[in-house]
């Protein structure tokens, strides 16, 4: 019985890490590197991502993925942190890590950029 306990309670945490972790800021030479997940699904998507990240005061860079739907950010911790790069993200109209975009901006996206319109060429499944 200690044994299905144990068993249980790492399977909740796995589960639970992979939903709700978002992944913590790395020190690198221009300052803080950020990983954050996002609903993006296209090149669309990509620019549209990038070109408003470039408006954040502090950010350096900033570069999506598509295929793993990931942008890496490099930023000035002394001008912003990654909440506030996450929260402008959403306001785009994109989820980043577990915030959920803004409602407004997602409607507004052009069709290609929603939800299940390029199922096809990333998800395998």
């Amino acid at each position: 019985m200690k044994t299905l306990r144990i068993i249980l309670i790492a399977v909740l945490a796995i589960g639970y890490s992979q939903t709700f972790g978002q992944s913590e800021p790395i020190k690198v030479a221009q300052g803080y590197k950020i990983d954050i997940k996002t609903s993006a699904v296209c090149s669309m998507c990509k620019e549209a991502i990038e070109y408003d990240l470039a408006f954040e005061k502090g950010e350096k860079s900033a570069t999506l993925d598509v295929p793993s739907k990931v942008v890496t950010v490099v930023y000035n911790p002394k001008k912003t942190d990654a909440d506030k790069i996450r929260k402008r993200i959403t306001k785009v109209g994109y989820h980043a890590d577990n915030f959920e975009r803004d409602s407004v901006a997602y409607e507004k996206l052009p069709f290609c950029c929603k939800d299940g319109t390029h199922e096809d060429e990333h998800d395998p499944h």
